[in-house]
């Protein structure tokens, strides 16, 4: 038997592979792209990046700390992010363990023992459609989270053109045509500032209010000023309302709904030219939608309009399609993980990637496979520290939120709060590795 598989050779496999052939261990990367990259690799067939597809979070809190990036580009694009990961499957040797063309089709428990006692099954198919089957002890799922569409029901039949942003690639596709943009987060935004420069008239639909965020304040990346110790979240959130009125002006007067919940509470929206173009005329919030009826879109407020192409940018499902979802404990939107990461009956699966925060970066990532190496390597040679972080788990989970009341949204059903997150799984790494004079698992 092999000793640990690991699913996918984005950000998080690779931080996995980093992490756990550092702990000693022996692993297989499956990855079903020609490259590393995950999303970012824009050849993937998988791929949801388009061409003008930048980071959101700034350079210096998204990269791995123990390998900055050879670049001064505070947002850096696909391109430069695609050379990133290579350099580091290179720094740390990681490309001879990966599988490349190798897509996952199956994940099961040996023998049908769902605890997992005997290991896991792992069925793939190669680049040539070869089926191969190999026995793992331990499976790490690391497949992105940003891959299957969602695609909402709507009244009626557009007849147009009907398109994901997850296929979306070139602002080309919108040359001369009537677009409306479904949906106003970050990439919706993204592309209704990319469609303005080729389509004979852009409309954004949207259904809630938004926070905008500028890329930079006082001259600096956002996201890098408050770097220090965190603000309790109430006051956070009322002192960045005030500093972003002041700098972006109210998105009401600019057509968008009042939010009806604080910032913070969803993600920000990280891009402040949609803001620009409002006020240039060159695009137009639209409410949400009533029906479709031929090319035209009627929307909830009575009004109508004819289009040529409609755009989703709805988001996506949470999906391991692979492994059935008693074994990673699914019971609503999002699998029930401790910390994002274990199930709670230590079956040998863990998941790496699931989790969304503000300011997480790849590193909070790859503290999560830092979590895992450590535990994997308890379990091998200390299981007694194995079992006390097993027994933390039977307690009450943490509260990971900080303070911060999210949307009972699906796509915020495992979001966290950075701080409070990236502290606990620090903790208990550190405890697992001999424990820490400065950090403690909260108990």
């Amino acid at each position: 038997m092999h000793q640990i598989a690991i699913i996918g050779a984005g950000p998080s496999g690779l931080a996995g592979a980093r992490a756990l052939t550092k702990a000693g261990f022996d692993v297989d990367v499956f990855e079903a792209g020609d490259d590393v990259g995950g999303l970012w690799n824009i050849d993937n067939p998988r791929s949801t990046v388009y061409e003008s597809a930048h980071l959101i979070s700034s350079r210096t809190t998204t990269e791995f700390a123990e390998f900055p990036m050879r670049s001064t580009t505070d947002y850096p694009g696909h391109r430069e992010l695609m050379a990133y990961f290579r350099a580091y499957a290179d720094e740390f040797d990681l490309r001879r363990r990966i599988r490349f063309g190798t897509a996952v089709t199956r994940v099961e428990p040996v023998d049908g023992d769902a605890s997992g006692a005997r290991g896991w099954e792992v069925t793939a198919q190669g680049p040539n459609g070869e089926t191969s089957t190999g026995r793992y002890a331990s499976v790490v799922l690391a497949n992105g989270t940003l891959a299957t569409p969602n695609v909402p029901t709507f009244h009626g039949e557009f007849t147009g053109e009907l398109m994901h942003t997850s296929a979306y690639k070139k602002a080309s596709v919108f040359d001369g045509k009537r677009v409306l943009i479904i949906g106003a987060g970050n990439s919706g935004c993204d592309i209704a500032v990319d469609a303005v420069h080729h389509a004979a008239k852009i409309d954004l639909s949207v259904r809630r209010g938004y926070y905008f965020v500028p890329r930079y304040l006082f001259g600096k990346p956002s996201d890098t000023l408050n770097q220090g110790r965190p603000l309790p979240a109430p006051i956070k959130q009322a002192i960045d309302t005030r500093v972003l009125k002041a700098f972006t002006g109210d998105p009401v007067k600019f057509g968008f709904p009042k939010p009806d919940y604080k910032i913070y509470e969803s993600h920000p929206i990280v891009n402040t030219l949609v803001l620009n173009h409002l006020g240039q005329g060159d695009l137009r919030v639209m409410p949400d939608i009533d029906r479709f009826d031929g090319r035209t879109v009627h929307f909830a407020d009575g009004s109508s309009d004819d289009y040529d192409l409609v755009m989703l940018a709805t988001g996506y499902t949470l999906d391991y399609p692979f492994v059935g979802r008693a074994h990673l404990n699914w019971k609503t939107a999002s699998p029930s993980l401790y910390l994002n990461v274990f199930p709670p009956s230590f079956n040998g699966l863990f998941v790496l990637g699931m989790v969304e925060a503000s300011g997480l970066g790849w590193q909070g990532r790859a503290e999560q496979a830092e979590l895992v190496a450590a535990y994997l390597a308890s379990v091998r040679d200390e299981p007694e520290q194995a079992s006390a972080f097993r027994e933390r788990v039977a307690k009450p989970w943490p509260d990971l939120t900080g303070g911060y009341h999210y949307l009972g949204l699906d796509r915020m059903s495992y979001y966290v709060n950075k701080d409070a997150y990236r502290r606990q799984v620090r903790a208990h790494r550190d405890a697992l590795v001999g424990g820490s004079s400065r950090e403690r698992v909260a108990r």
